[in-house]
């Protein structure tokens, strides 16, 4: 897992082009243009010259991990000792006031450096971090496909879980690596961070609505010595298009197996891998369209827009999965109707948001307080609760599902070791499992300890798994406890 990983191509490709456009001075579709080229190569290179598929993706993602850690770290450093260390930032980031500002508009939070922050009034309220956020994390890293592509491509279940706490480790890191570096550019670079006119920040970054999303790159290209700094660019720039080409890859490999396999049951795997890549260019083409939308949406806060994007659609989703592993009474019309639902009552605020404008500011949007005035992590908690609601009731208007289909899918039987008959077993053979775009003619995912925890399409299997070894599983147990104390420790000081 990468820090910069996102599940949203057009937030790559705009987050890759704003340091293209910092560093070479391009415009925007110039170095959308760049990237994508680069990208393609990048993909056609590791997927069909070196391993192929997946294993080169992952392989790709460790080293670019390790390498953009590093370079972080010393980017960090770099940056907070510019501002006189951590009390130094305390100090100073309060005082960082563009030229010439007046009124609340480019002033510094007064609660910038607190976790949790006014219900009501705060740009991030409490209950929505807490709950909101949480429901956005557990659809993300839970059920997001290029997560668990990975995840279901695990040796054993040790190896997965393992893998996780790893992951977990990893994200603390941003808060030192990326949030406080990002305030230090703020107290260094005021004028271009913190303005807040529009036609001071059309003149600090070429965009009227801000510029906090340069802020990364300034500092990039302003406190690293050249070698270091071309070091940064270039991993940060892969990351990018290796998150552009796992989404894409994960993109392809359920748009051909749960979409065009339905429409052309007899396609054969060279057909599904030229569907797939008709497929992928269509995204790019959508994601070039969507992204003056990424640009203006949110007062054009990059962050602000993925965590919004994230809280009208992914709710349904987690809400579904949530129930369908701690409620055996859940069944297939209650989850349909459910992420339908959803997804519907998501669209009815996104589309107006981000049509008529959420508004910055000093400048308040046209959309009715009615349909966008809820906080967007309010909303997604909300969204939640609704699906909830409609999964519950739908299903219980219908038959269960028969226990014999849920051992080990569900929180109630993971400990059963009864054989389980898979519930799409008579619905459909599973020859072509496992297929993802670049190597189509891959083999099912096999047991646990035998080269997969299950199928590409999550399809666990009908056989009780074998046992973990006991010594790695309690190191793993050990760490996950470690991990939480520290996640607990940080929250309790920042909050």
């Amino acid at each position: 897992c990468k820090p910069v990983q996102t599940s949203a191509p057009q937030v790559d490709m705009y987050s890759g082009a704003l340091f293209i456009r910092e560093a070479l001075g391009w415009d925007l579709y110039g170095s959308v243009g760049a990237l994508l080229g680069i990208t393609a190569l990048y993909t056609w290179f590791y997927w069909f010259v070196l391993v192929c598929g997946l294993t080169a993706l992952m392989f790709a993602d460790l080293v670019q991990t390790l390498i953009i850690v590093a370079g972080a770290s010393v980017l960090a450093g770099y940056a907070l000792g510019a501002v006189g260390g951590y009390q130094g930032l305390l100090e100073r980031y309060p005082l960082a006031l563009p030229p010439n500002s007046s009124g609340p508009c480019g002033r510094p939070r007064p609660d910038a450096f607190n976790l949790l922050r006014d219900p009501s009034t705060g740009d991030l309220p409490w209950p929505g971090l807490v709950l909101g956020l949480g429901i956005i994390s557990a659809w993300y890293w839970c059920t997001d496909q290029v997560i668990v592509q990975r995840c279901l491509a695990g040796r054993s279940l040790t190896h997965v879980r393992a893998g996780c706490v790893v992951c977990g480790y990893l994200k603390v890191l941003p808060m030192f690596l990326m949030v406080l570096p990002g305030m230090a550019a703020r107290v260094l670079f005021p004028d271009v961070i913190g303005c807040a006119d529009p036609q001071g920040c059309s003149r600090a970054c070429g965009s009227a609505l801000g510029c906090s999303n340069v802020a990364y790159p300034r500092l990039v290209l302003s406190l690293l010595p050249p070698g270091l700094r071309g070091l940064m660019l270039a991993v940060v720039l892969a990351a990018l298009m290796s998150s552009l080409a796992s989404i894409f890859a994960s993109s392809a490999a359920l748009f051909t197996l749960d979409v065009y396999r339905k429409l052309r049951p007899g396609a054969g795997p060279r057909h599904l891998l030229v569907a797939g890549r008709l497929w992928v260019v269509a995204m790019v083409g959508l994601s070039l369209a969507w992204l003056p939308v990424v640009e203006a949406a949110r007062g054009g806060q990059l962050f602000d827009y993925m965590q919004a994007l994230a809280s009208y659609l992914a709710p349904p989703v987690a809400a579904v999965f949530f129930l369908a592993v701690f409620v055996p009474r859940v069944n297939e019309p209650g989850a349909f109707w459910g992420l339908l639902g959803g997804l519907g009552l998501g669209l009815a605020r996104l589309i107006p948001e981000f049509l008529l404008g959420s508004g910055s500011c000093g400048s308040p949007g046209r959309c009715p307080a009615l349909l966008c005035g809820l906080h967007y992590l309010h909303f997604a908690v909300l969204l939640f609760l609704l699906t909830c609601a409609v999964v519950l009731s739908v299903s219980w208007c219908h038959p269960p599902i028969p226990k014999v289909h849920l051992h080990r899918l569900v929180f109630s039987l993971r400990n059963s070791r009864e054989p389980r008959i898979d519930l799409d077993a008579a619905k459909e053979p599973p020859e072509n499992a496992g297929v993802q775009l670049g190597d189509l003619e891959a083999t099912p995912g096999a047991e646990p300890g035998a080269g997969g925890v299950a199928s590409e399409m999550g399809v666990a299997s009908a056989e009780a798994p074998p046992p973990e070894d006991p010594k790695w599983s309690r190191l793993v147990d050990i760490n996950a406890l470690v991990l939480m104390g520290v996640a607990s420790f940080l929250w309790g000081y920042f909050a």
